[in-house]
């Protein structure tokens, strides 16, 4: 399915014409396994502006069946080099078109990469490398997700 894209103009910074959203699953999208509460109904409406792609060590197995509802590319990673297979992931879609929102230290590298990176710190907290590699620091996934669907928050956050 062809999706639309978005895109934010950042004064001092230029356009972004973001078409694909690159999301850690533990600690980011889930707790323990389990999607936190809001996040499956703004996947699906992020989901209509863009290519979603969860990527997880899926380390509870509930990734796919927590998901399963949801429009997204699930890619589950073997448990070494993680960092560089999630940026390698975010490389193959075209660092330039794509967001990226994580928190641990294994998203620092794809954060980096990314067009716009978004660092959460939630209860499982953040690595302090990936919250150095992003663009913007936000409170919750919520938080990430809404402004993905108000770019003009972005904005205000980025501009020179």
């Amino acid at each position: 399915m062809k999706r639309s894209q978005i895109k934010i103009e950042v004064p001092g910074l230029g356009a972004l014409y973001l078409w694909h959203l690159v999301l850690d699953y533990n600690g980011t999208l889930a707790v323990d396994g389990a999607l936190l509460p809001g996040v499956k109904s703004r996947l699906r409406t992020l989901g209509r502006a863009l290519e979603l792609h969860v990527l997880t060590a899926d380390t509870f197995g509930r990734a796919r069946r927590e998901l399963q509802d949801v429009n997204c590319r699930l890619a589950v990673l073997g448990p070494k080099a993680q960092d560089r297979a999630k940026a390698a992931y975010v490389r193959r879609l075209g660092a330039r078109r794509t967001v990226c929102i994580g928190n641990g230290r294994n998203d620092r590298l794809m954060l980096r990469a990314a067009a716009l990176g978004i660092a959460v710190v939630q209860a499982e907290g953040a690595a302090r490398e990936s919250v150095m590699a992003a663009d913007v620091i936000v409170a919750s996934v919520l938080d990430a997700l809404d402004l993905l669907s108000e770019p003009l928050r972005v904005l205000a956050t980025l501009r020179s």
